[in-house]
């Protein structure tokens, strides 16, 4: 019971008591206890000589003391001891009952508070436990909310980390970019006021600062593949399209190799456009067929697998000649471990920023991947590196500033899901989703000039673009 409550049963236990108290007291006070107290609704005849005799007590629906007395004939001329008891009783009696109608008025005032309070709290506790409910469901919300928004940024740490040793150089180059452009606009207006020759020198060492800077942004981690961009659908299920990395910026010539075996042709186009129209502009005639589609162009040179054999050919398009050819030591061949689609996809080669690659599988290594940097001039291994990753799990895959990428591009759900770091000799597993448009990718090669990937998916040639995240090179980098 709260507070009120017991303040209110203790008021009605003491009205109880004192009515008890008078009813049994009184009698006794004035010497009239003789007579028995009836509970009758009917009065006893009592004879009035006979003194006061207490009727009943009682308590009425509000808890207020009702008693019912008999007076006995009055003799105004009694002085006696018994009368002033009488008085002095009665002024008692009128003193306790104004106390207990004010004990009454008070008792009632609290029992209303309480029922106004009782409902207030009851409304406050519904509320408190909505409350409570509400907010569970609101963080389990944004908990999964932060969560998902943490998972996506988790793979930027390692990156912004390295950014910080940058942020110095970003800030001045900024600074001096802004400091140039409003020497620029003022021009305008006093076209006389500088000396031309030394802010032309200004803007030509800035210039050639920025080149410097982009150059060192050559190398990057793959973040993110969209697209594809459907170029062309022509030839059969599998084939090969590449431009040169390291062609001019006017150089757009694109080489188209179809089918995966028994075929020597090589077409040549000047553009996409012609590539698009299907307007050849030359056709050249292999001294051998290739094996798979993992073929490259690198430098003017074309670089390849010979047939049922792990030698690699590199072959020059200006000449129409063989210039150099070498066996990959160990590396199986012939479909002992090519891809996941097969396809005599054994031998991959390509390039990116930092040179020519080779990427194969040996007895040696118990039939995992292994990475190759090849010389681009005579084709010797000048290193290399044995991952973990079994090569005939793996669906195609792309070199890009030194580091490896293995997607499962056979799948509908093609994504890349494993990395293997040239430069710190480690891996890890990634996931980085691409659409997989036409569901069968028998060649997925990274150009470097283009910053995107060329495929050929179920006789499509398509380009998916690639996100990267720079990290600039400083002077103190080693």
């Amino acid at each position: 019971m709260s507070p009120p409550l017991l303040k209110l049963g203790a008021v009605l236990s003491t009205m109880a008591m004192i009515s008890n108290w008078m009813s049994q007291t009184l009698p006794s006070l004035v010497g009239l206890n003789t007579t028995r107290i009836t509970t009758s609704d009917t009065l006893t005849q009592i004879s009035p000589k006979e003194g006061w005799q207490v009727y009943s007590s009682a308590q009425d629906p509000d808890g207020r003391c009702i008693c019912t007395v008999v007076a006995p004939e009055q003799n105004l001329c009694s002085r006696d001891a018994k009368s002033r008891q009488l008085r002095q009783l009665l002024e008692k009696v009128q003193n306790m009952s104004q106390s207990i109608e004010v004990l009454n008025l008070r008792t009632q005032r609290d029992f209303q508070y309480v029922l106004k309070m009782e409902t207030q709290m009851k409304g406050l506790k519904a509320k408190f436990r909505q409350i409570e409910d509400d907010r569970k469901t609101l963080m389990t919300k944004h908990f999964q909310e932060l969560k998902e928004k943490m998972d996506e940024l988790l793979p930027l740490i390692p990156v912004l980390e390295q950014y910080k040793t940058d942020a110095k150089l970003i800030t001045q180059f900024k600074e001096e970019i802004r400091n140039l452009s409003t020497v620029l606009t003022g021009i305008q207006e006093e076209i006389g006021a500088y000396d031309y020759e030394e802010l032309h020198q200004r803007v030509i060492n800035l210039e050639t600062r920025l080149r410097d800077c982009m150059k060192k942004l050559t190398c990057g981690k793959l973040m993110k593949i969209t697209g594809p961009i459907t170029v062309k659908i022509s030839g059969t299920r599998f084939g090969a399209w590449m431009t040169d990395p390291l062609a001019s910026e006017k150089n757009n010539r694109v080489w188209y190799m179809d089918s995966y075996t028994n075929n020597k042709i090589v077409r040549e186009y000047k553009s996409i456009a012609d590539f698009v129209s299907g307007a050849e502009s030359r056709t050249y005639n292999l001294p051998f067929k290739w094996a798979g589609t993992n073929h490259v162009v690198y430098n003017g040179s074309l670089y390849f697998n010979k047939y049922q054999s792990n030698i690699i050919i590199k072959y020059s398009f200006d000449t129409g000649r063989v210039l150099a050819q070498r066996s990959l030591e160990y590396a199986g061949f012939h479909n002992v471990y090519p891809y996941t689609w097969g396809g005599f996809s054994d031998i991959d080669l390509m390039a990116d920023e930092i040179g020519l690659w080779a990427v194969y599988a040996t007895n040696q290594n118990a039939g995992n991947i292994v990475i190759s940097q090849l010389n681009q001039d005579t084709l010797e291994v000048l290193k290399s590196w044995s991952t973990g990753y079994p090569k005939r799990s793996a669906g195609e895959s792309f070199m890009i500033c030194g580091t490896l990428y293995v997607t499962n591009s056979h799948l509908t759900g093609a994504k890349v899901y494993y990395s293997y770091s040239t430069k710190t000799s480690t891996y890890e597993y990634t996931d980085i989703p691409f659409h997989n448009q036409y569901f069968h990718i028998s060649m997925l090669d990274y150009n470097a000039r283009d910053r995107a990937l060329y495929a050929w998916n179920n006789g499509h040639q398509v380009l998916f673009n690639v996100t990267l995240f720079h990290v600039i090179k400083t002077e103190d980098d080693t």
